[in-house]
């Protein structure tokens, strides 16, 4: 077994390393942030919820699969406000309390996030949609010779 070495700290040393240690946390973790941006991606297949701050950097993100729905069961407006309620737990610390949400699809699942959004407490700025459309398409065939 041999013997237990006790060794004898100073206050000095100790309040050092207690400075280093705070000084090495994340910013997110030592203020708390007021604006922010919610990127709501809702497909036919999934809903994703991405929260960022105002520059970008993602602080959290969740989905419907992740959270165990499967199948088609990810999709619906049931899962969407689950997750949308998820994501509002894990940012009431530190996360942003007045939101802009960006919308991004045509699933089931947007509306009812963003009606879960707003329940939850969260201050909405604004509500933009940025799904993508097309513009003309593709170079449609070159005509058929026969």
């Amino acid at each position: 077994m041999g013997k237990k070495k006790v060794i004898q700290k100073s206050e000095e040393s100790s309040k050092e390393k207690e400075g280093a240690v705070a000084s090495g946390k994340s910013q997110s973790a030592r203020q708390r942030i007021e604006n922010g941006r919610v990127y709501i991606q809702a497909s036919y297949n999934n809903t994703i919820i991405t929260v960022t701050d105002d520059k970008g950097n993602v602080m959290v993100w969740l989905s419907a699969g992740s959270m165990g729905f499967s199948g088609p069961k990810k999709s619906t407006p049931f899962a969407g406000s689950k997750v949308a309620e998820a994501i509002v737990e894990k940012i009431e610390r530190t996360g942003p309390v007045n939101v802009q949400i960006f919308l991004r699809g045509v699933g089931k699942g947007r509306d009812a996030a963003v009606r879960s959004l707003a329940a939850k407490g969260l201050n909405i700025t604004s509500i933009r949609d940025v799904t993508p459309i097309p513009h003309n398409g593709p170079r449609p065939a070159k005509v058929r010779r026969v």
